[in-house]
């Protein structure tokens, strides 16, 4: 499955495999309740101050189709596996889905 861009998905590879991250109204609202304000969480990132585990939540509850098993631990571990450098690309978009309002 690839992310479609015009729907403001992203892709992230995680051990090996290629899911969809949407940031969907239902989404954002599940990441912003754990996480709190989402306005909040960008100036976080934009100042270098987010957390691997905020990004890995954001992401969890962004995640289009999880696939059969997953747990968030074990899509935690594979997107630190990945590293920082490969999550920044879906970070990006989803930052701008956020300031964008899609």
């Amino acid at each position: 499955m690839s992310a479609n861009p015009a729907r403001g998905e992203a892709a992230i590879r995680v051990a090996g495999g290629a899911l969809v991250l949407r940031p969907s109204f239902a989404a954002l609202v599940a990441a912003e309740q754990e996480l709190g304000p989402l306005f909040a969480l960008v100036e976080r990132a934009a100042e270098g101050r987010l957390t691997l585990g905020e990004m890995v939540a954001l992401f969890w509850h962004c995640l289009k189709d999880r696939p059969e098993g997953l747990t968030r631990e074990a899509f935690g571990e594979g997107v630190a596996a990945g590293g920082l450098a490969a999550a920044t690309p879906a970070l990006r978009v989803l930052i701008g889905q956020i300031l964008a309002g899609r």
